[in-house]
């Protein structure tokens, strides 16, 4: 058994965190809250600052929300760095740049230290029920240490290749995911206001060639109203702009992905930037003047 760090206890990390010391695992925690009483419960070990969790174990985990809490974490005042020693493993399961994730990998590096950055997909439903997909760039040698850590928190794991392809990785699945959610979200309002059960549409589709784990579960959410995250609408625009800024460096263009954007950001000009993700549908609706499972007009 390993003495593990876990750094971020929110809606993805404490779920994961759960899994480790379910695993027999030794967990060294840090949240910017104080540590839930859960994992304490559960033998998790809170500690005063990221350092501390650095100099306690041999796997250290950071899950927080965007790159400057990455870079914070790792090297702010009472950092990881600080409590790093040679031979130590740090893994960021973030979704942050691919561009700083290699010169965080750099720093890390020089400190004789292996970097993996390690962003996972499947929200809280898949950290819940330890079944997220993790992608994975880094060193061959420090993921074959790790990946047993990994399969204890999710069901598809791949080292993708080296330090910054696990978050492009990241980056392209959550294009694709906005991307779905807004064709569910289109898909399943035509349906509404044409005058068929979106119900019955989202199972009869659920059969075909339409068929896709979204309109599985963020279909539902649509249909049932029910928009509690999830994964929230700002973390999705955090992570398109990720891939926008991405595609004007590359010289591409994603002009859906940009439209997505939008839609979000219009979600958040309406007070929803804590929504899930699924709740662009609400974006659409409006522009409809129809809430999916209202009757049509007359």
């Amino acid at each position: 058994m390993s003495n593990i760090g876990f750094i971020g206890l929110g809606i993805m990390g404490r779920p994961m965190a759960g899994h480790l010391l379910a695993g027999g695992h030794s967990v060294f925690a840090y949240n910017r809250s104080p540590v839930k009483q859960e994992l304490l419960d559960q033998g998790a070990r809170a500690c005063g600052s990221p350092a501390e969790v650095a100099s306690s174990s041999d796997v250290i985990i950071t899950m927080v929300p965007d790159t400057p809490d990455v870079e914070a974490v790792l090297f702010g005042e009472n950092g990881v760095a600080g409590g790093l020693s040679p031979g130590k493993v740090v893994v960021d399961m973030s979704s942050i740049s691919p561009i700083a994730t290699k010169e965080f990998a750099r720093r890390i590096n020089e400190l004789d230290c292996d970097y993996l950055d390690a962003p996972v997909s499947g929200g809280e439903v898949g950290a819940k029920a330890a079944s997220l997909t993790i992608m994975v760039g880094g060193p061959e040698q420090a993921f074959a240490k790790v990946k047993p850590i990994f399969e204890l928190m999710g069901k598809n794991v791949t080292l993708i290749g080296g330090n910054g392809d696990g978050q492009t990785t990241k980056v392209a699945n959550q294009i694709i995911v906005a991307l779905t959610i807004e064709a569910v979200a289109e898909g399943l309002l035509f349906a509404s206001k044409a005058g068929a059960d979106p119900a019955r549409v989202r199972a009869a589709l659920m059969g075909g060639l339409a068929t896709s784990r979204i309109l599985e579960v963020h279909g539902e959410r649509m249909i049932k109203r029910s928009f509690d995250p999830g994964f929230r609408i700002e973390l999705h625009q955090k992570d398109l702009n990720l891939a926008l800024a991405g595609a004007r460096a590359l010289g591409v263009s994603l002009p859906n992905t940009a439209t997505c954007q939008e839609l979000f950001n219009a979600a958040a000009a309406a007070g929803g930037k804590a929504w899930d993700h699924s709740g662009m549908v609400r974006v659409l609706e409006r522009l409809a003047c129809h809430e999916i499972g209202e009757a049509p007009p007359g």
